[in-house]
């Protein structure tokens, strides 16, 4: 298998859950504080193991003048961690939640966020796995999708992003007037679901999230399902050779978005495959990942997020 095929093959497994995985969901119940707090203690030093080797071209932005590192979100079920990256002084700092790929809250992530701050945001990743599992230390792609990812609830994962918020405003150091969310890959999938969830938001920016897929008891409802329900704008970018989104999906929801009379943009690159951003991985392309980072900050400067 080629490296680009294996990038390919990792995403669409992280939106697909098989019948073995439904049965297993159906028995998860609620995660006690003293669960929660026995599992991983924090976030992943370094890359995820199933991202090894790590590409040469991978950026790397330091952390000169910024105050960054790793914090704890209070949640009603526990503290959950977070890579948390802004100027430093006083602020306040329009906010923005960074939202991971299915390789959880790992250096690529946190890399993002420091290039968010240097730009004048707080920006944070939340470790949206932390109930279910510690991905950084699994290798097997098919067993991150089927022991972690598959069990986490759309629900845990948009009270998670509100409980940053609230984190994020309790610091006295973020504009949450000025909130937007930007995620890659499984992320994309959650911008589109949490634009539809909080009123607050300003702006979203998806990188290559799906739009349709199977529903399950933890992933009941699409972003195409939501297209009418989106409280924020949202830019959604995409590769033309992505084999795992068709570009007719997109089409789909730019029609739905249209017809509710809702703001969804569409950046398709052509010839390029899923996970363009990933700097860090065989999938980069250096003209598209450039080109989405500059719409991306611009569409968030546009729309109040800025």
């Amino acid at each position: 298998m080629t490296d680009a095929l294996a990038d390919t093959r990792a995403d669409t497994l992280a939106d697909t859950a098989t019948a073995s995985d439904l049965r297993a969901l159906t028995t998860t119940g609620p995660v006690s504080r003293r669960t929660l707090m026995a599992g991983a203690t924090g976030l992943t030093a370094g890359f995820a193991l199933s991202v090894q080797p790590v590409g040469a071209q991978t950026i790397t932005t330091p952390t000169d003048g910024l105050e960054a590192g790793e914090v704890r979100i209070p949640t009603s079920s526990g503290d959950v961690p977070a890579y948390r990256a802004m100027p430093q002084g006083a602020g306040p700092f329009p906010l923005v939640l960074v939202v991971q790929e299915i390789f959880g809250v790992h250096e690529h992530i946190k890399d993002v966020c420091r290039r968010f701050a240097k730009l004048g945001h707080m920006a944070i990743a939340t470790e949206l796995y932390y109930r279910q599992g510690d991905v950084s230390k699994i290798t097997d792609i098919s067993a991150i999708s089927r022991d972690v990812v598959s069990k986490v609830p759309d629900a845990q994962v948009m009270s998670d992003l509100d409980a940053t918020v609230a984190y994020a405003k309790g610091t006295g150091k973020a504009d949450v007037s000025k909130l937007a969310i930007n995620g890659f890959c499984w992320g994309g999938r959650i911008v589109w679901l949490y634009a539809a969830h909080s009123p607050d938001l300003k702006a979203g920016v998806a990188w290559y999230g799906r739009i349709v897929g199977d529903k399950t008891a933890m992933n009941p409802a699409n972003p195409i399902d939501l297209a009418g329900q989106l409280h924020a704008p949202v830019l959604g970018l995409y590769g033309g050779a992505d084999t795992g989104i068709p570009v007719a999906t997109l089409d789909q929801m730019k029609a739905a978005c249209q017809a509710a009379g809702k703001t969804c943009e569409f950046q398709v690159y052509p010839d390029t495959p899923h996970a363009f951003h990933a700097d860090y991985r065989p999938s980069y392309r250096e003209g598209p990942a450039k080109d989405g980072w500059a719409r991306a900050t611009a569409w968030l400067k546009s729309h109040g997020a800025a």
